[in-house]
């Protein structure tokens, strides 16, 4: 266990007034927890501290070879006041596959709750009240060696920041439209497509910009080989309704094992459906909803749960999904989802990991 010590501001922030205007990672709360690993020590110096700038020399190993590692989860506030987090052990084990691919020290799976469920507490009040909004969590670990030189650090800093963020669909859930890129790749067998790691998102911007140049809101990436199969969109793992099955890439190494992803997926079989995990190419996805079998394309990740997506480009040909609404199977993932992160329904699976107040 950590023996973490606290430190709380002298002068804390004003709370948003209101949290329809929260937005997304804009507004911090008043601390930050850190922990510094040195080698031949390990982790150490567990605290929570106000929150406030990093000093790193120009020379941060980070700033030049990219070694970092992040996590991105939430913690709910329920009508009756408790806060609660939505499978953190998941994150927690994420962490340490990232942190083995990109050879950083993994913290082990306790200490990573503890300090998670330490840093939620200290800042507990900036957990928002209102309906759908959230405490969004970003762990995160970096080298913080100094000098140059390609190889692993030696030193790394692990940091969790909070942020209050906003009712993902403010004014209600609406279907997106996504471009298939088959140009640009986000990842390739033996990289690091399976890991949250700044590089595969930094890779990732340049299509999402073309995207949006033509009015769409998110890239679906095909795999970095062939360029035929269906991987992931953007932030989030995506998976399709066609003649009643469900299909979704598998995270064999090139897609991020998602825990929203890996949650619908057990609720979906618990529903009765037949979840396909494997190779799915885009011509197939094209030629169901020419057939009128695609029922249904929704993405999944932490920050929307689910997003429907109404329309999928392809060199030029269009494919519209449903009659552009949310589908009935897309909802019920929403419904249940939410409804257990926000205690409005049972938590029937043992997901949920209350925050208790300590500090």
């Amino acid at each position: 266990m950590l023996d973490i010590k606290i430190t709380r501001t002298a002068a804390p922030k004003a709370k948003p007034e209101d949290e329809s205007k929260l937005g997304f990672g804009k507004i911090f709360t008043d601390h930050m927890f850190v922990m510094n690993y040195t080698a031949g020590q390990g982790w150490h110096d567990a605290r929570i501290v106000p929150y406030a700038p990093f000093q790193l020399d120009p020379a941060t190993a980070v700033l030049h070879y990219a070694q970092e590692i992040f996590e991105g989860m939430k913690a709910y506030r329920t009508a009756d006041g408790t806060i609660q987090l939505f499978r953190p052990d998941c994150n927690a084990k994420r962490m340490q596959d990232s942190a083995d691919r990109l050879c950083i020290p993994p913290i082990p799976e306790e200490d990573y709750i503890q300090a998670v469920k330490a840093i939620v507490d200290v800042d507990r009040d900036w957990v928002p009240h209102s309906d759908g909004a959230s405490l969004y969590i970003r762990p995160f670990a970096f080298a913080s060696d100094v000098g140059l030189g390609v190889h692993a650090a030696k030193e790394y800093i692990f940091c969790i920041i909070c942020s209050p963020s906003g009712a993902y669909y403010a004014e209600g859930i609406n279907p997106v439209r996504i471009y298939v890129e088959d140009d640009y790749i986000r990842a390739a067998p033996g990289l690091t497509g399976f890991t949250k790691c700044g590089g595969n998102y930094a890779a990732s911007i340049k299509a999402g910009e073309l995207a949006e140049e033509q009015g769409y809101a998110q890239v679906l990436w095909l795999d970095g080989v062939e360029k035929k199969y269906v991987e992931e969109v953007g932030s989030m793992n995506i998976m399709f309704k066609i003649d009643g099955k469900v299909y979704t890439a598998a995270t064999v190494g090139t897609v991020l094992p998602g825990v929203t992803r890996r949650s619908c997926i057990e609720l979906l079989k618990d529903w009765g459906y037949e979840v396909i995990e494997g190779k799915l190419a885009i011509a197939d996805v094209m030629a169901a909803a020419r057939a009128g079998k695609l029922e249904e394309v929704f993405g999944t990740g932490t920050a929307a749960v689910v997003s429907p997506v109404k329309e999928l480009v392809w060199k030029g040909e269009h494919a519209y999904i449903g009659d552009g609404q949310i589908g009935p199977v897309t909802q019920k993932l929403y419904d249940t989802m939410t409804g257990m992160q926000w205690g409005r329904l049972p938590d029937t699976k043992g997901w949920i990991v209350p925050v208790e107040k300590v500090y």
